[in-house]
């Protein structure tokens, strides 16, 4: 059995860590802030005090960072994943990150025969505690089958797209689907609420219909508790959304809803909510329709 490093273990990041372990796995972690670590060693991880020996004591090294340049310092960096790799490593990022910078660390580690993959996961951080993320691959076919084994003890729906890059691309849509129907149930709650009509009773009534779908099932409850934990960070969405909008520019597509939806994130982000979870987009329709 194949070691694994693992480089990132926040809400998403030490979940999945902890399903790699009860599938059998050898996992080697690392993490800026030490609690992580601690809480994952007690479980039978093996800590590391550098992504360099993170590579130095695995086979395949797995990262799950905020950022396209926390990616690219932590692989290309000073004591970096490159730095401790030999040929024959596989480097999987299931980070969200652009992809353009997939494909730059993907030609770089191909330069040193080493594999990479991007395979950024949705499903937030339930679908990473219960082990049914969708993974959405892109990198070589060959890299893809060594690294099936290991994306199933993480997720349920895995998808090899096509080149490296392509599965940030497809995050990059999901994203956009997110995002307008986190927007979408919003408006759907507070128009049901302001009008004097249950919101609870037509959220039920819309999952038994045609608007069902993940989003106002979770995210329609965090919505009516008014909780806003969360799952998924809004500034990490906004962040993705830039991405998003990047990539639009890049391939000369306009984006309107996504533009529309980014801005009402900035709006959040500007009175200090950035934090909470992406559904707390229901509190800007609260607040300007005074609901």
């Amino acid at each position: 059995m194949e070691r694994i490093g693992f480089i990132g273990l926040g809400i998403m990041g030490k979940p999945m860590v902890q399903n790699l372990l009860k599938a059998g796995y050898a996992v080697t972690v690392f993490n800026r802030s030490p609690s992580p670590i601690s809480d994952l060693a007690t479980q039978g991880a093996t800590p590391a005090t550098s992504p360099k020996q993170v590579a130095e004591q695995s086979d395949i090294v797995i990262t799950c960072l905020p950022d396209s340049p926390d990616v690219e310092s932590v692989v290309l960096g000073q004591d970096g994943v490159l730095s401790g790799a030999r040929s024959g490593l596989l480097f999987i990022d299931m980070s969200t990150i652009a992809p353009a910078t997939s494909k730059k660390i993907y030609t770089e580690l191909q330069a040193h025969g080493i594999q990479a993959l991007d395979a950024p996961v949705s499903g937030g951080d339930i679908g990473a505690q219960q082990g049914t993320l969708s993974i959405m691959v892109g990198g070589e076919k060959a890299a893809f089958d060594r690294a099936l084994p290991i994306l199933q003890a993480m997720g349920k729906n895995i998808v090899h797209i096509g080149a490296a890059g392509a599965g940030q691309v497809t995050k990059a849509c999901n994203q956009i689907v997110v995002a307008m129907t986190v927007q979408a149930v919003a408006e759907a709650l507070i128009l049901a609420k302001k009008s004097g009509v249950d919101p609870a009773k037509v959220r039920d009534a819309l999952l038994g219909g045609f608007a069902q779908s993940r989003v106002l099932e979770v995210h329609g409850q965090r919505i009516l508790d008014g909780s806003f934990q969360p799952g998924f960070k809004l500034d990490l969405h906004r962040k993705d959304m830039n991405i998003v909008l990047q990539t639009g520019r890049e391939v000369g597509v306009p984006l309107l809803g996504s533009s529309q939806v980014t801005v009402l994130m900035d709006a959040l982000i500007a009175q200090g909510k950035g934090n909470l979870d992406n559904a707390a987009i229901a509190l800007l329709y609260d607040l300007l329709s005074n609901a």
